[in-house]
């Protein structure tokens, strides 16, 4: 996990543009440099380092002997750079796995390069001697990248929009800032002067496609067909391939535990492979929350059970909120449900960097939009239908749960790691028949915690435990996180601001007291960048005016029975 910053003919004095690239400081720690390109007119990378692979050559931008005309800055993790370094006879000058993009541009051109890259990643290549720069994204968006452009072509981009919105230009129009669209890469040609101008814009992988790195990821034990017990062997086999592929790391790691099923599952098959693979230390596990919430007494249990190292970050309402104008800044959103949920996130993670040596933090983002996990799902009109919406909300995880685990964690130079979105593992679940993924008898995500059940891997009670928002499950169940929150902001937002909401924000106009308080906050940081949200998450095939899972009737139902 890294910040990544670069400028391609800059109007401005770099010495002073640089101060810009001082805003994402948080997402590299360990070191920074700032270098102009040699020959090339205000071009310049700036990059803010978390040593996590390589702790002697891991500087960027990265560049080797064998190609002196290509800069790399990237930010991500490529599991499979020793795996295409034996496939394709590379000769690699460094241990950084980041090298690997280097041989495959030369070897394969841009598109190839990026839909073999098996791992999470933004990156930057220039290369002078073709005269182009090359932009790209992972399939999820796991890592952010935004971009900031003029119509007479100064090009800028960095990890996160805060690096951009106080760039000058000489033009009189506002340049763009808009996060760069996942599984696309761009090219961009470099003019004389140091502009740049668009010339290709392209989709490598789509999360319903088998990837093409596929071909070498040898997963044993992998059966054809849709027979029910050949899906589930196939579907642990996956799984523990995505755990076990993260595992590549120098720092220590830990892992989110928030006591439901994809974080227990999570956690409980990194404690079994760290164990198989011999770490050298015990796994933590952090879990937040007020002392009689749900989620805390449900990740002890887990814990209890996997035998890992627990700790258990206690806050209050009062604390939370505390923290919502600086969760704001980090998220660079005003989504409803993304802020609150981050609050926890934010947290816990300050918690992780303050008090241990955990670096490295899995997570269990993702499950939810793959495996449709929400309780909305139990209301899809069909299985089509619902498999359709499960992909959407793939689609536009940057925009929400991805964003907010990226931010809530670089916030403290902490590294996510996500193996619910290993690409072969989405992939596979999305290439089953529809009626297999949607809920069944009464229960959501039944293919994924059947797959698990009988193996004593994680208690069958959490196995089967029912979907809790990780923002609702913080408190009690008496009061929700939300209501907290709420209650608050009942008496900073006054009535006469909620009439003329509409007009004060005419995107996205907030509908409610907490959702006019985000806009506001955001706002204040990021004047009249409202257009970085396209819409609010909200559940579909119900009438609900809040996204909190607690408000729906399915979940009343269920917690009554």
């Amino acid at each position: 996990m890294c910040g990544i910053w670069a400028l391609f003919g800059s109007d401005e004095c770099l010495s002073v543009q640089c101060t810009c690239a001082m805003k994402i400081a948080h997402r590299g720690p360990d070191a920074f440099r700032f270098e102009n390109v040699n020959g090339f007119t205000n071009c310049c990378f700036g990059f803010h380092r978390l040593a996590i692979v390589d702790q002697l050559y891991g500087m960027q931008p990265l560049r080797v002997k064998k190609f002196p005309y290509l800069w790399l800055c990237y930010n991500g993790e490529i599991y499979n750079h020793q795996a295409l370094k034996t496939q394709f006879d590379f000769d690699y000058q460094t241990r950084v796995d980041g090298e690997v993009l280097l041989h495959l541009y030369d070897r394969f051109g841009i598109k190839k390069m990026a839909s073999l890259l098996d791992g999470v990643f933004a990156f930057i290549l220039l290369d002078t001697a073709n005269r182009k720069v090359h932009l790209g994204r992972d399939t999820y968006g796991v890592r952010p990248l935004f971009k900031f452009l003029t119509d007479d072509g100064f090009l800028a981009v960095c990890s996160e929009a805060k690096g951009l919105s106080e760039i000058t230009h000489s033009m009189e129009t506002a340049a763009s800032i808009a996060p760069f669209l996942p599984g696309h890469y761009e090219v961009f040609d470099l003019k004389l002067n140091g502009k740049v101008q668009s010339v290709k814009f392209e989709e490598f992988h789509c999360c319903t496609r088998e990837p093409a790195h596929a071909l070498y990821d040898a997963v044993e034990g992998l059966s054809s067909g849709f027979a029910e017990e050949t899906v589930k062997r196939n579907i642990r086999s996956l799984f523990e391939n995505a755990v076990r592929k993260r595992l590549m790391a120098h720092r220590r790691i830990g892992c989110l535990l928030s006591g439901g099923l994809d974080s227990s599952l999570v956690a409980a098959t990194l404690l079994k492979l760290s164990k198989e693979e011999k770490l050298p230390y015990s796994i933590q596990t952090f879990s937040i929350g007020s002392e009689d919430s749900p989620d805390v007494i449900a990740a002890k249990k887990v814990a209890a059970h996997i035998g890992s190292e627990h700790h258990t970050v206690t806050f209050t309402a009062e604390e939370g909120i505390k923290a919502v104008e600086d969760v704001i800044f980090h998220l660079e959103t005003y989504d409803i449900t993304t802020i609150r949920a981050s609050v926890g996130m934010y947290l816990v993670s300050k918690y992780i960097r303050e008090k241990t040596d955990s670096v490295v933090i899995f997570s269990g983002e993702g499950s939810d939009e793959l495996t449709q996990g929400y309780l909305y799902f139990h209301k899809a009109p069909n299985a089509k239908a619902g498999a359709e919406d499960s992909v959407r909300l793939l689609k536009e995880l940057y925009l929400f749960d991805v964003l907010r685990a990226d931010r809530t964690t670089a916030a403290h130079g902490l590294e996510l790691r996500v193996p619910f979105l290993d690409h072969r593992f989405t992939a596979y679940y999305l290439s089953l028949p529809e009626e297999m993924r949607a809920p069944k008898d009464g229960v959501e995500k039944h293919l994924l915690r059947d797959s698990f059940k009988g193996l004593n891997l994680i208690p069958e009670e959490i196995l089967w435990r029912r979907k809790e928002a990780f923002s609702d499950g913080m408190m009690s169940e008496k009061k929700s996180w939300y209501s907290c929150l709420q209650e608050h902001l009942d008496s900073v937002v006054n009535e006469e601001q909620m009439e003329k909401a509409a007009q004060t924000f005419p995107h996205n106009p907030p509908k409610t007291k907490e959702a006019f308080y985000y806009r506001q906050v955001f706002e204040r940081l990021y004047p009249g960048r409202a257009q970085w949200l396209s819409h609010y998450w909200m559940p579909r095939w119900i009438s609900a005016t809040d996204p909190s899972a607690r408000t729906l009737s399915i979940y009343k139902a269920d917690k009554e029975q």
